[in-house]
């Protein structure tokens, strides 16, 4: 079972929501802000999901400006970002879908479709 952590009051993770329902596929959600996944899960995610780990932040959300992360997170080591990123569900990109085999973060179309599809 595929899981999607979102924000409700998000237009993507909406509109990621809309399309696997429209394409009848199976999910569990879970609200990012009060749900969000702990250091360990964070860990497990982004070693399954090859993506950098700066994918993982949310650079559009209000506590990644106002923590200035685009400034400290280079300077920051993965182990530090993957502790930052647990404290606060608003700092993890949305969607995140998870799979069995898989981790995306945000709505690519394109991309759900080639893993789900």
């Amino acid at each position: 079972m595929l899981k999607v952590y979102c924000y409700s009051r998000c237009t993507t993770c909406k509109k990621a929501l809309k399309w696997l329902d429209d394409h009848g596929i199976a999910y569990t959600a879970a609200d990012i802000k009060s749900e969000h996944p702990d250091e360990e899960t964070l860990r497990r995610y982004y070693a399954v999901s090859g993506l950098p780990l700066k994918r993982f932040f949310n650079t559009s959300g209000i506590p990644y400006r106002e923590l200035e992360l685009s400034k400290k997170l280079p300077s920051m080591s993965e182990d530090e970002q993957l502790a930052l990123l647990a404290t606060d569900g608003m700092l993890v990109k949305r969607p995140l879908l998870v799979g069995n085999q898989f981790v995306l973060t945000g709505f690519r179309e394109e991309e759900w479709a080639a893993r789900l599809l």
